[in-house]
Parts: structure tokens; C-alpha cells; sequence
């Protein structure tokens, strides 16, 4: 292990993020209402539409993501119970392998969470589009996509206390259309509405692929307690407890969910639509409240996935300023929020949706989700190797060569799946993702060069 010193300082007692009423740490339920939240976020309400031109054949797809994605869960828990603190990927990298491994770790998630929290402003306007006449209007449509980006930001800025409450309601509110769509939707199943198993001329395992690198984004989350452990109350026990309890239960309602709407509406109408979940209860129950109450409810999930990815936007951020690897603004908190993160991270994701808009709206969703699958995997790849340099050099905790042995299997099929998803992103993906990580190099030396020169005076 490279002799970088501690991975997070925690704050002085006096810091106002200690001493304020407003911020809280949170226990078990909230911190697996914090995965469970930002998994089954803006994702899951508009990516059966997304994967539908692939064909049925991205259930497939939805199945073994599903395995690698309990693989993470249960990877990231372990490093969670070894090292505790706020930062998730980039404490576990830098600990490993030193500071720029961490950096790189910090650089890309937080590319990952403001990227992420565009997508999720343009999935929740589809749904938005559903009560209000927005289709077609560029302008109403970029004020409202940045209103769904704003108001979370400022729950967060009120204090972890807000960001609890916002996401425990906001996961709480999100599963009755999902239920409803779950189990309603095996009853009003049918087969014709399917479509061609293979879609495209892709090869089985390119069209598998490519669907996993969409259907990606609705997992991400998987990290969320390990990100705020700094924040969770006992994090060696709930840490771990949360991210498999939270990742188990949302992958069993996707694929519910997605069963269900796939074969409620046709095949045809399903590649177009923009709130496939709102089409899917008109199915049902005919085109009456059914949608509108569905896209309502889907609104409330949205804004809540981005009330947690607010907070992840500015957590591993937080982490790196600690060390001197991110501008020490970075490493301030107010009422338990690092405030600087939150601000800019909400900003630069505002850009990315006005430039989006109106450079042309066509794939935005697609696009964005496809640039935050290359960047998640930088983090998780180094996360999966951490845990295989901590497991193979015998660092840390002890455990018996049965728990050894199963911690590696883990470890390496996490790591192969994270390997799988970066060929499935595609070169647009790859090539648009390796130039914000490589923007961060730049990031990296300036800072570094201001470690050591205040390291020799």
C-alpha cells in the first residue's frame, strides 16, 4: 500500500457540518433509501423505451447486468467495511495505488454524477411532457429541465437533514408505479406486443452489449452508501448491508418492471415513446388517469434520484480536496453538504443540458447515458482492483480462505463486467468519455505541483 497517508480526514469538531441541527447521519433504512433511490431513479422510467430497438434480446441484457451489478454491490461492501469513510471509489483507489489512481477515481465519478444528473433532467422532462404541453418547445423545455436540476440542489444546500427526508419520502413514493406496472402488467401481458427477439443486425452478444451499456445507467447507485460512508451512522455494519439490501430489491422491480411493460405495449409504439411507463398503465386501464398519475409519481422518483446524485456529485470531490488532490473550495462543508461541489456540480450539468437542447435533442438521453457508462467504470474498475491488490497482498483484515477465495471470484467477475461494459459503451462513448477523464490529467498536475511545493516550504 502506498504511503499516502490517511485516505479522509474527518472534520475538526468545531466545523459548522458537525454542529449545525441541519445536518444528520443517516442510519440503515436511509442509507439504503439512499440506493435504492438513486438506482431507481429517472433510468428505469424511460430506458424500456431506450433498449426496445434492440429487441427483447436486451432482457437478456437486463439479466446478466443484473448479476454484475449484485457482484459490485457486494464488492463495494466489503471495501465499505474496510475502509469507512466518505469517497467510496477514490478512497479505495488512492489507498491502493496512490494519489493519481485516486484522483483519476474522483475525476471520473464526479464526471459521472453531474453527467448523470443531465440525463436525469431530460428523462424527467419526457415525463413532465405528459402533463404539460412542453413537446416541441425548445425554450419551456430547458427551463424545465433546469428547475428538476435546481430545487434538489437546493434541498441539499438546506442540509443533509432535507437530503434524508427528500429521499426517503421520494423512494417511498416511487414504488407505486412501479408496483403497479410490476404486477398489474403480467395480467395484461402479451406476447405479440414483444416484438423481434434481435432487432438489429448486430451479433448476439454486440446486441447484448451495446443494451447493457444503456441499461447501465439504471444501476448506477450501486456505490451510494460507500460514497457518503462519512455520513452513515456505523458504517463498517450498514455501509455493506445497505448497498446489497438496496441493490437486491431494485433489481428485482426492474426486472418486473421491465417484463411488464415490454409486453404491454407494442413494439413499435414502445421504440417512440417518451414515457413508456405512463403508456404502459394506458394499456391497462385504458387511456384515462392511469398515465398522468403514473408520470406524476415518476416526476416524484426523478426528483428524488436527483436529490441523492446531488449529494454524490459533491461527496468524492469533497474526499480528494481533503487530500489536496481537488481545489481546497471542494473540501468545505455547511450543515453536513460540501456546498462548492454542490454549486458547481449543478452548474456544469446545466450547461451540458442547455448545450444538449440546443445542439439538437434528438439521442440526448442516449447520449448522456451512454458518456456516464464509460466514466462509472473508471471508478468501478479501480474500486474491483483495489479489493483484488488489498485481497492478494494480504492487507487489512484477516478472513478464512473459504471468505478469501469467495472475496476474489467476487472481485474479478466484478472487474470483468466492468471490462464488458466499457466495449459495449461504443467508440462515440469511449472517445467523448476518454476526453473529460483526460481534461482531468491537466487537473491533476496543477494540483499535485501545489501539494509539493507547500509539502517543501
Amino acid at each position: 500500500m502506498h504511503d499516502t497517508g490517511p485516505a479522509v480526514q474527518t472534520a475538526p469538531a468545531g466545523d459548522d457540518d458537525q454542529d449545525s441541527r441541519h445536518a444528520r447521519r443517516f442510519g440503515l433504512p436511509i442509507a439504503t433509501a439512499l440506493v435504492m433511490g438513486n438506482i431507481i431513479g429517472g433510468g428505469i422510467f424511460l430506458l424500456p423505451a431506450s433498449v426496445a430497438p434492440y429487441g427483447t434480446i436486451s432482457l437478456v441484457a437486463f439479466g446478466v447486468l443484473t448479476v454484475g451489478a449484485i457482484a459490485l454491490a457486494l464488492v463495494f461492501g466489503r471495501l465499505a467495511h474496510r475502509h469507512p469513510q466518505t469517497g467510496g471509489p477514490y478512497v479505495y483507489a488512492r489507498e491502493a495505488f496512490g494519489d493519481f489512481a485516486g484522483f483519476l477515481a474522483a475525476w471520473s465519478y464526479w464526471i459521472t454524477t453531474w453527467v448523470s444528473n443531465a440525463a436525469l433532467a431530460v428523462a424527467a422532462v419526457g415525463y413532465l411532457d405528459v402533463l404539460l404541453p412542453l413537446h416541441g418547445s425548445t425554450g419551456w423545455t430547458i427551463v424545465a429541465a433546469l428547475c428538476c436540476q435546481w430545487l434538489p440542489a437546493l434541498a441539499n444546500l438546506a442540509g443533509t437533514r432535507y437530503v434524508g427526508a427528500v429521499q426517503l419520502v421520494s423512494t417511498v413514493l416511487k414504488f407505486a408505479p412501479l408496483l403497479l406496472v410490476a404486477v398489474g402488467g403480467l395480467f395484461s401481458f402479451h406476447a405479440d406486443n414483444l416484438g423481434p427477439f434481435r432487432a438489429t443486425g448486430d451479433s448476439p452478444l454486440g446486441a447484448v452489449s451495446a443494451s447493457a451499456a444503456i441499461l447501465l445507467f439504471s444501476y448506477l447507485g450501486v456505490e451510494s452508501a460507500s460514497v457518503s460512508a462519512g455520513e452513515v451512522r456505523d458504517p463498517q455494519r450498514n455501509v455493506g448491508r445497505a448497498t446489497v439490501l438496496g441493490t437486491g430489491l431494485a433489481a428485482l422491480l426492474y426486472l418486473l418492471c421491465t417484463v411488464s411493460v415490454f409486453g404491454t405495449v407494442a413494439h413499435d409504439d414502445l421504440v417512440d415513446s417518451t414515457a413508456p411507463f405512463s403508456d404502459a398503465v394506458n394499456a391497462m386501464f385504458g387511456d384515462t388517469w392511469g398515465g398522468t398519475a403514473v408520470a406524476v409519481a415518476a416526476l416524484v422518483s426523478m426528483v428524488g434520484a436527483l436529490n441523492g446524485w446531488t449529494l454524490l456529485s459533491a461527496q468524492a470531490p469533497y474526499a480528494a480536496a481533503r487530500d489536496g488532490l481537488f481545489p481546497a473550495a471542494f473540501g468545505t462543508k455547511r450543515r453536513g453538504v460540501p456546498t462548492v461541489g454542490v454549486l458547481v456540480a449543478v452548474a456544469l450539468a446545466s450547461l451540458l443540458t442547455v448545450y444538449n437542447y440546443t445542439a439538437g435533442s434528438s439521442g440526448v438521453f442516449e447520449t448522456l447515458v451512454l458518456v456516464t457508462t464509460f466514466t462509472a467504470t473508471v471508478p468501478y474498475l479501480l474500486a474491483t482492483a483495489a479489493q483484488i491488490y488489498f485481497l492478494l497482498s494480504g492487507q487489512g483484515h484477516r478472513v478464512r480462505r473459504s471468505r478469501l477465495v469467495r472475496d476474489m471470484v467476487l472481485a474479478v467477475a466484478a472487474f470483468g463486467f466492468s471490462m464488458w461494459l466499457v466495449g459495449g459503451a461504443g467508440y462515440a462513448a469511449v472517445y467523448q468519455g476518454v476526453l473529460f477523464l483526460f481534461a482531468g490529467v491537466l487537473v491533476y498536475a496543477w494540483m499535485a505541483a501545489r501539494k509539493k511545493r507547500t509539502a517543501t516550504h
